[in-house]
């Protein structure tokens, strides 16, 4: 038998899931000695996962970097396997049968809950379906947003939650030429919303967003952010951690909100209200959300390590739509161990987990291994630390009985299963980009999986 990772017998590795770990991961196998075949799979037609579905369309800038991506998949020794979900149209037990290794890169695709009451009241959504729907993502193409209110609550202050406020508090002829769906142009031309509350259980010396995000707020062509002064008073262990030298973002969002502070009396058609040490603790309403019950907060520890603890103190908030956007959880895959409680797939290193105990050529990168932390750079490090455990166990590895990914195909085939191949994918990115050219868009994208194969068909 020829060596595993010889030109004779490359390395084969099915990477599930198609975003910037599963891209990171392939190019740390294509830099490596050993040859390797890398089969990218992913549940849906297309690639790039959340640089394509989750960015938001106004930051177009940020979507440079599949670029990098199309080099990556321009190798020798890759293939897209588009529109197969890894646990139900193939098992992960089958898989492995066709390759030597099994890395999972499939994020953390569900939102955490608040666990409060009301929470499952028409008009509370999480900040997932709303970044989907208005980013044409097939799972959420059929969700509907009533924009009627005037009042919009988002819980949490990372980046996601500030996509999500930025979008509410956006003129539609910000918005037009962007790739933002069809749909959600429309309903957001004829959004009521006069206010959007962004509201953090901790202070503004640890909010999570980013200084780019938030001094975005106070550039929106007619909506001004407002700050109260008191709520950037601090205690003595935040005034300390923003010394920090590794808190220079944390100290330049303090920077931008005192700027934000000190301007006039609001002239703008929208506001757009930053809270600071505030929890929800109810949803209410008469048969959809009216209003959110909000617990002031205190902050309790030492500098670094500070917790916000609820007051008793609360005070009522009038709302018409509700978001939250207070973390993610990756979601189980049949034949895989899973953390319920952290939402991942357990794991050392990357070398997946069956109680202390590695599993042989099954391995995780990215948030379905570490959680939803970092921006889409630190995904990359992350990756090769997964690579490097593969290639370490290279010798360990038990080759795989059928090493043919055209077997593969032929049997997703007869199960019938379409398999969209990169080449496919460029047919639909093509028909995608003229679509959007009409309305000067970079792109009106496709809103199901059905539209998609249909231009393979023609």
């Amino acid at each position: 038998m020829s060596e595993l990772g010889s030109a004779a017998r490359p390395l084969r590795v099915a990477i599930v899931g198609s975003g910037p770990s599963g891209f990171y991961a392939a190019e740390a196998l294509f830099k490596a000695e050993p040859a390797v075949q890398v089969d990218m799979f992913d549940r849906l037609p297309t690639p790039f996962g959340l640089v394509r579905g989750g960015v938001a369309p106004d930051h177009a800038k940020i979507k440079n970097v599949i670029k990098v991506y199309e080099r990556i998949a321009a190798s020798d020794g890759f293939a897209f396997v588009g529109n197969v979900t890894v646990g139900r149209d193939v098992s992960v037990d089958r898989l492995r049968g066709f390759y030597d290794a099994v890395l999972f890169t499939c994020g953390a695709e569900t939102d955490r809950k608040l666990g409060i009451p009301g929470e499952d009241l028409p008009g509370s959504h999480t900040a997932t379906e709303f970044v989907g729907w208005y980013n044409a993502h097939p799972d959420y193409r059929d969700r509907s947003f009533d924009l009627s209110g005037e009042v919009a609550v988002v819980i949490g202050q990372g980046n996601v939650a500030m996509d999500v406020s930025r979008i509410l508090a956006k003129t539609v002829d910000e918005l037009r030429e962007t790739d933002i769906a069809a749909h959600a142009l429309d309903a957001l031309a004829a959004s009521r919303i006069k206010e959007i509350h962004l509201v953090g259980r901790r202070g503004p010396a640890q909010a999570k967003f980013t200084p780019p995000e938030i001094k975005e707020i106070g550039e929106l062509a007619d909506c001004d952010p407002v700050v109260n002064p008191a709520d950037l008073e601090l205690n003595p262990e935040s005034a300390a951690e923003l010394e920090e030298p590794g808190n220079k973002h944390n100290k330049r969002n303090y920077e931008i909100l005192r700027e934000f502070s000190t301007r006039g009396l609001p002239s703008k058609a929208r506001l757009y209200v930053c809270r600071f040490l505030e929890s929800p603790v109810a949803l209410e309403g008469e048969g959809r959300v009216e209003r959110v019950i909000l617990e002031k907060n205190a902050l309790r520890g030492e500098a670094g390590n500070q917790r916000a603890q609820g007051t008793g103190e609360t005070v009522v908030q009038d709302c018409g739509i509700f978001f939250r956007s207070i973390g993610y959880r990756g979601i189980a895959i049949p034949g895989v161990p899973f953390d319920e409680r952290r939402g991942i797939f357990p794991n050392r290193g990357g070398r997946i987990l069956e109680g202390e105990t590695p599993l042989p050529g099954l391995y995780a990168a990215g948030w379905i291994k570490r959680g939803p932390s970092g921006v889409i750079g630190t995904n990359k490090p992350d990756a090769v630390e997964t690579v490097a455990a593969i290639l370490e166990d290279l010798g360990s590895l038990e080759p795989c009985p059928t090493p043919d990914t055209g077997a593969l195909l032929e049997a997703l085939a007869s199960s019938g299963v379409r398999a969209v191949s990169f080449e496919d994918w460029r047919a639909i990115d093509a028909a995608e980009i003229d679509r959007g050219k009409p309305a000067g868009k970079p792109r009106e994208k496709f809103l199901t999986a059905e539209e998609m194969l249909a231009i393979l068909d023609r």
